[in-house]
Formats: C-alpha cells, structure tokens, sequence
C-alpha cells in the first residue's frame, strides 16, 4: 500500500471508495434529508426532532421533549389528560414555530397510543391542525412497532432479534432479520395503563404474565438479541449503570444480561426510588413510571428468553427518518458514513484518511474486517479535531469518540476508537481522567489501538508537503520486522519528529525497524 502525499482534490473524482462505496452524503438523492424534522407525540411526552440526516449516522440537529402525560387515566376516563392536552397543544404550537424559523420544509407527526385510543383523539388532531396547520398521523399498534424496529435498523442495519417498544400507553414487539421487520404485535403494557390495574402489585403480576404469554404466541419463538425502545428502558438501564459502577454513561448500545435485569428490577422495588432517582440523574416524571416498566421487563425477559440484551436510542422517530431514505443508504455502514461526513466537515484534507488507512493497512492486514471497519473509522477521524488546544487535544479525541452520537459502535468499540484517535496524537497515555473506561477493554486490544493511533501519528506527517510521492510499509509479523520504504522525494519529510514517531510505533509493535531510502 502506498501513502500519496499529494493533497490535490481532483482525484477523489476517480477514486476507488472500495468496499464502502463512495460517501452519499452530497448525493442529489440524499441531499433533501440534510434537515428533517419529526414529532413524535406519545402517550408520556411530546418531542421534536430535527435530525441533520444526509449522512447514515444522522446526528440531531436539535432535540426538545414535553413531558404531557396525555395518557394518564386515560383507561378509567377514556378521554385525553386535559392538562396534558393542554400542554401539548402549547408544545406543537411552539414547535411549528421553531420549524418555520428553522427553514424546515415541513413537520412530520406521528401520534400513538394515547390518541389512538382517546375518545376525543380526532378532536385533539383537529384542534391541532386548525390552530397550527400541522397534519397528524395517528398510527395503529403494528405500524408504530415497525417504525420503532425500523430505528434499531438505523443504528444496526442487517440485524437480527426482537424489538420492544415500551410507550406510556402501550408496548410494541416486533421482529427483525436481515434488516427487515418480520412479525409486529402491540400491547397495553405501557406503564400509565398499569397504574389503573386492580388488584396491586399481585394483580399487575397476573395482568403482565398473561398479557406477556398471549404476546410470545403471537409472536414465537424469540431466543436472539432483545432491543429495547423506550424512555422506561432508558431510565432503567441508567439504573443498572448506576448498581453496577459502569463507566461510560452511553445509552445506546448498553448491553445487559438477563440476570442484570432481574438484579435491577429487585434493586428498583426493594429501594427509595427517589435516591434513585437522584443519583442516576432521571426525572421525577420518568421515574414516576420506571418501577412498573421494571416489572414488565422482568417478566419480558423470563418469557423470551433473550440471548442478550441491548438498549437502543433510537426508536420510532428515527424510524421516520429511516422511512424517508432511498435503499442505497440503508444499506451503508452508519459508522462509516458518518465518519466520512466528519472528515468532509472539519478535517484540514477532507480525502486524506482514506490515504492514510491505505498507508498503514499492511500492519494490519491479518485482523479481521470488523476491526478494519474500526481502524478505516480511526483514519477518516485522525484530523478532524485539530481545531482544540494540542494540551489536550488527546483527551478531547477520546472523549469526542466514546461519547459520540454513532450508530454501529459497541462500547468496546468506542473504546478502541478512542484510544486509537488519542494516541494519534499523545505517544503516551499516562494517567488520564479516562482510565476507568480505558478497562473496559482487555490490555491485548488496548495495545492494538495504541498500535494504530501510533501509525496514524506517523502517517500524518507526510502530508504536510507537496511533492513527495510515494512512502510505503511493509511488516513481517512472524520476524517481527517493520520495515518503512521512502522515495529519495519524500525522504525529506523524514525528520527527527517522524523518526522519533516511527520509532515509537516499532516499539509498541516490539519490532526491529529498518528505514529504506530508495536513490533517484
């Protein structure tokens, strides 16, 4: 493989984008996603989205909720909270303001269970779009699982398990495979539907069980990975962060094992939840609900039997924007994409980290594709925080990468991508704020992302001049051998601080180095 150090634009034209295909991002056919906005009004809250969502990994360009309550005592009255209305009626108002102010062409709103189910649903819409013009759709149980299974598909295309989305009102199942929507079903197992069981504790426990056994034959056999949706998941996947000192305070893709669940679950019921409350930083809304969604996922889990469990943020509103995009981008790697879009946002060589995985990619040809996908993610980031203070622009590379709103990335996998990107800029690690999350990935893959920040570290000086063509590695693992080759054009960019680097990186690989210089 060959570093070009020529950083002239026009080849990118003719550029072969390789298994990833070329970025989409400034396609003509994509180029209308680039501000969408969605409202998703649901039994529990009111919340708009704008997602700046040209690139597969959209990121959320702004984000407000209202808590409403539309749903609460809906089962005894059969009408809309009036004071949730109320509130959300202000809301929508307020957020077709922000729209219009926003230049967004127009607003989507789905509404769910709540308004499906109120008498007084088709007034509540109406009243709606006289006062603000704005259209809502009201959706059935089965369409509002496929839209929140087809937000898991955006962040995790091609997977494969089951869907729960757990509303105030209601809660969806839904099954995918090869990145379709299989099997749907919806329930009345939202916690503000719950509170209106008879019977306490022992009757919502017969309610659940039953409703839950009617829901698995419905549904079938369900043994793979159990995706869950929902502000109630979220919260209590806070809580088991919290009982189990987890380090990184990620969301989406927390994973949880079938005896967490049910440890947190006890957790909830057999402690003051307002302690709980406070300390894991929920909602006294949200938290009001969480002990009953607790135990509906205890009985979920026992019924299903979920292999593993992971928590996904995204859900019925990115499921909207996932509606909108052509099938070429569905299809494209989310980490990728995004990461192609940072690189064309903020790098100093937008093109450049494509040359620069090809660069080192023959130190890393025996790994397999996943942790390629992961190094190519490291490149096309290498550069784009250049902009903060080199004092610590190692942290914020770490940070800004373990934190990051990316789809397709195990927490692992932030780690290892952050540690790449810090050592892309710091030799050594040292102590940092960091160590903590650090550990959550064993010392052999550690090493291997010091391995690759270092090759970044170095490769990224060899573009700074114009000129110097050709730069090449070579690496015989069994030998333990690096070996650098340069044209007597580029030798030149072989300073002490390149050397010192390279040097640097044959260390970490506990290599013999040598440098060739070939002659004009």
């Amino acid at each position: 493989m060959t570093l070009n150090t020529d950083s002239g634009q026009s080849e990118l034209a003719n550029t072969d984008w390789g298994p990833f295909g070329r970025p989409l991002f400034e396609d003509p056919s994509v180029r209308a996603l680039s501000r969408v906005g969605v409202v998703d009004v649901g039994s529990n809250s009111v919340r708009l989205v704008v997602f700046d969502g040209a690139a597969r990994s959209p990121a959320y360009f702004y984000n407000e909720k209202i808590m409403c309550a539309l749903g609460a005592g809906l089962s005894e009255t059969g009408i809309l909270n009036p004071s949730g209305r109320a509130r959300a009626l202000s809301a929508l108002l307020r957020f077709k303001h922000l729209a219009d102010g926003m230049g967004l062409p127009a607003l989507t709103i789905v509404a769910t269970a709540a308004v499906r189910d109120a008498s007084d649903g088709p007034d509540f819409c109406a009243e709606v779009q006289a006062l603000t013009g704005l259209r809502i759709w009201v959706v059935d149980g089965k369409e509002e699982a496929r839209l929140s299974a087809q937000g898991v598909l955006l962040g995790w295309p091609g997977s494969y398990g089951l869907v729960c989305d757990i509303g105030g009102s209601s809660m969806e199942l839904a099954e995918i495979s090869d990145g379709r929507v299989g099997r749907r079903v919806t329930s009345n197992l939202g916690p503000l539907k719950l509170t209106d069981i008879k019977g306490g504790k022992k009757g919502r426990a017969a309610h659940i069980k039953q409703t839950m056994t009617e829901l698995a034959d419905a549904m079938g056999t369900q043994t793979d990975r159990l995706f869950l949706v929902g502000g109630s998941w979220r919260a209590i996947a806070r809580v088991d962060m919290h009982r189990r000192g987890y380090p990184l305070h990620v969301l989406h893709e927390y994973r949880m094992s079938p005896s967490s669940v049910v440890k947190t679950a006890n957790y909830i019921a057999e402690n003051d939840t307002e302690v709980i409350r406070a300390a894991c930083g929920i909602s006294s809304a949200r938290m009001s609900l969480v002990p009953l969604a607790a135990e509906v996922l205890k009985r979920l889990v026992k019924t299903f039997r979920p292999k593993d469990i992971a928590v996904s943020s995204y859900g019925i509103r990115e499921g909207m924007l996932y509606e909108q995009m052509p099938q070429r981008l569905r299809d494209r790697d989310p980490l990728i994409e995004s990461c192609r879009f940072s690189e064309a946002k903020d790098a100093r060589l937008p093109g450049f980290g494509k040359r620069l995985y090809d660069f080192i990619l023959p130190l890393f040809k025996s790994e397999p594709e996943a942790r390629k996908r992961l190094i190519r993610a490291a490149c096309l980031l290498h550069d784009v925080s250049w902009r903060a203070h080199p004092d610590y622009r190692a942290e914020v590379c770490f940070d800004n990468s373990t934190r990051a709103n990316l789809g397709g990335l195990k927490h692992s996998e932030r780690i290892f991508l952050g540690l790449a990107l810090l050592h892309r800029y710091s030799n050594s690690r040292g102590s940092t704020r960091f160590d903590n999350l650090v550990d959550l990935i064993d010392p052999k893959m550690q090493l291997e992302a010091e391995i690759v920040g270092k090759a970044m570290r170095f490769g990224a000086m060899l573009w700074l001049q114009k000129g110097a063509e050709r730069a090449d590695f070579k690496w015989f693992p069994k030998k333990k051998q690096l070996e650098l080759r340069l044209s007597a054009d580029t030798a030149p960019l072989y300073g002490e601080v390149a050397e010192a680097r390279l040097q640097s990186l044959a260390n970490s690989m506990q290599a013999e180095l040598q440098v060739k210089i070939s002659k004009k």
